[in-house]
């Protein structure tokens, strides 16, 4: 039995070694038109002190927010949503939808206004996205939305703010 045990721990291990191999890791902070934004010059320790610690949990440590607990999930007026680290915008209202997924989802972005990485936290590749001016995480985007673009932008409420119009 410890026999099949190591294997299977031999295996596993080799296996997460290979996936993290694979992962691009942080965000590039040296390209884009952001490259040079004071915002990405704050220490972790400054941003603890600017930020809610959920928000800065999310933003900050790529945490996830618990579903159905964001105000904004049922936000409904006219705006714009922005990041909560240094309020880019990052969604026009009128393409907010209920996803019933739990969290404020999108189906379009304003795509100047973020980058992606490949993110392999649960075992399986997925698109992280995150604010292109701070590199605060918001959300990931699937392939499942409603048309025209057929994404779902799946944000954490709590690194986002509301801008009424």
């Amino acid at each position: 039995m410890t026999h099949a045990l190591s294997r299977r721990h031999l295996l596993l291990t080799a296996g997460a070694v290979g996936l993290n191999a694979c992962s691009p890791g942080p965000a590039d902070a040296s390209q884009g038109r952001y490259a040079n934004s004071p915002y990405r010059r704050i220490t972790d320790a400054q941003w603890r002190q600017r930020l809610p610690r959920a928000a800065w949990d999310v933003l900050r440590h790529e945490a996830t927010e618990r579903p159905y607990t964001s105000p904004l999930n049922d936000e409904g007026r006219r705006g714009t949503f922005v990041c909560r680290g240094c309020e880019l915008p990052l969604f026009r209202s009128q393409w907010k939808y209920d996803s019933r997924t739990g969290w404020p989802s999108f189906y379009d972005v304003i795509a100047a206004n973020i980058g992606t990485k490949t993110d392999f936290a649960i075992g399986l590749p997925r698109t992280e996205y995150h604010c292109a001016r701070c590199l605060g995480h918001q959300g990931h985007v699937f392939d499942d939305g409603p048309r025209p673009t057929g994404k779902r932008y799946c944000n954490n409420g709590v690194a986002l703010k509301f801008n009424a119009a």
